[in-house]
């Protein structure tokens, strides 16, 4: 079957290229085959050569094709998803341990300090860089500026003026009977040093020369000394403060608010 189609086809294709190039002639003039051959130029030169058989077909060519088989149709398969893994429980992470804090003191107050020794307290602190927690304030307090040598009170004028003739008999003549308003009004005062040293002399003297009731006095007056006050100082910088405040003798530390 398959040989028959092949030679069939092979001879519609002879005949429809020779059609194309004219070999054929027009059929519609009646014309046929000799006259065309007598029109063509050297017609004796052309021979008629016998066909060559064509060679029959490999063995596999001529055997019936394998027929072809369709893909098979995709099947749409549905599957269930597969289930989600759990996830893995992060455990949480331990928190780091805290050291405890040390108590802080509150409020520490240290001394009343004359300005030289506030200056040198100052720079025995300076090392310890304690910032705003170290502050200084000015105290008023009473000093003892003088000493008095005199003899007290009797209350009046007059018993001033009896005691005062009393002394010029003794040949005391270096008096005066103080007249202002203060507790000491109307007391003799034999003397005035800056010394308690020199004031204890001269009342050793009056005595010799016969004087009685003298005394010894501080003359006081309002001062300014520097107190330090320390917030929240840890236990160490505490220490290191307390050792420098031993430095300085008089002067203690104590609690405040």
């Amino acid at each position: 079957m398959l040989k028959f189609i092949f030679w069939t086809l092979l001879a519609i294709n002879a005949v429809l290229f020779a059609y194309g190039q004219g070999m054929l002639g027009n059929f519609r003039e009646n014309e046929r085959e000799p006259g065309r051959m007598r029109n063509q130029l050297a017609t004796e030169n052309i021979k008629l050569v016998a066909a060559r058989p064509v060679p029959p077909p490999d063995a596999e060519a001529a055997a019936d094709p394998e027929p072809v088989v369709a893909p098979p149709t995709p099947v749409l398969v549905m599957t269930k998803p597969a289930a989600p893994k759990p996830e893995a429980k992060l455990e949480p992470k331990p928190e780091p341990k805290q050291e405890p804090k040390p108590d802080l003191v509150a409020c520490t107050l240290v001394g009343n300090f004359a300005p030289a020794d506030a200056r040198r307290f100052e720079a025995m602190l300076s090392p310890l860089a304690l910032g705003h927690r170290q502050t200084r304030e000015d105290v008023a307090v009473p000093e003892v500026t003088s000493h008095i040598v005199f003899i007290p009170s009797a209350g009046s004028k007059e018993a001033a003026d009896r005691k005062a003739a009393e002394l010029k008999e003794l040949g005391i003549t270096s008096f005066f009977i103080m007249n202002d308003n203060s507790p000491m009004k109307y007391a003799i005062s034999l003397g005035v040093f800056k010394s308690e040293t020199s004031a204890q002399t001269l009342l050793a003297t009056l005595t010799k020369q016969g004087v009685n009731g003298a005394k010894v006095a501080g003359r006081t007056s309002q001062g300014t000394r520097m107190a330090y006050r320390f917030r929240a100082l840890e236990p160490a910088a505490k220490a290191k403060v307390d050792a420098i405040v031993a430095r300085f003798p008089g002067q203690e530390s104590r609690s405040c608010k």
